[in-house]
């Protein structure tokens, strides 16, 4: 058999309640509460889900099976996620439904997403479980489609606010780094502001830039310290 076909061709049937029943989703993504939104929003719709943190764990992915769906955010640790979806695209057999994600400068991000071979964008958060499920249904044959398709949830599932304090713990450590990599900080937190709806964090991370001084960094610190001691631990 070959390992190398898309899951596409593969059962069982979507239903009107899981419309996504039997597709495979690769989720790209650094940030543990945006990943496991989308996990949430998978598991109502039926999908499988896969997940890589970087550019090189979704690349050893792709060297194993060819998801249906990837998702693929823009800033990832080791590289921009331009290069993986313009990998993707030219895959034999592609990748069938390639969407590219970023909650820092989307209208921007969704452009370069889209010039790379993306079939679709989804800006971050994802407020809603029809949202996502009409962003990948727009890209389905119609005979993979369950019919009659089922109104879903305008809603989206709460990640546990735990995967959000792991983000705040990640963005301490990259902090307390000789040479934080700045640019690449202020991607992940305006992500996690936005799909989190953290106003105050989204503001912090607005104003980040480069020469980013010993004062912007234990200012930083000190913000995402106060906001950790604020919220619940693991037991």
């Amino acid at each position: 058999m070959d390992d190398m076909v898309p899951d596409l061709d593969f059962k069982p049937r979507p239903t009107p309640e899981r419309p996504l029943l039997g597709l495979t989703v690769l989720v790209v993504e650094d940030s543990r509460y945006a990943s496991e939104a989308l996990r949430l929003l998978c598991l109502r719709s039926g999908a499988r889900i896969r997940r890589a943190d970087c550019v090189a764990s979704a690349e050893r992915h792709l060297d194993v099976y060819r998801p249906s769906v990837a998702i693929v955010d823009l800033g990832l640790p080791d590289g921009s996620g331009l290069g993986l979806v313009a990998r993707m695209a030219a895959m034999q057999p592609r990748v069938p439904i390639i969407l590219g994600t970023s909650g820092a400068e989307p209208d921007v991000a969704a452009e370069e997403m889209l010039a790379a071979g993306a079939d679709g964008f989804l800006p971050k958060p994802v407020t809603s479980l029809a949202w996502f499920q009409a962003a990948i249904l727009a890209h389905l044959p119609p005979e993979m489609m369950a019919k009659p398709l089922r109104a879903a949830e305008t809603t989206a599932p709460t990640p546990d606010i735990l995967a959000y304090r792991e983000d705040l713990g990640h963005a301490m450590d990259l902090l307390a780094l000789d040479a934080p990599p700045v640019g690449y900080l202020r991607r992940f937190l305006l992500g996690l502001a936005r799909s989190a709806r953290d106003e105050g964090l989204a503001d912090r991370a607005e104003r980040m830039s480069e020469p980013f001084s010993a004062g912007d960094k234990s200012g930083l610190r000190a913000f995402l310290s106060q906001r950790l001691g604020a919220m619940p631990v693991a037991m």
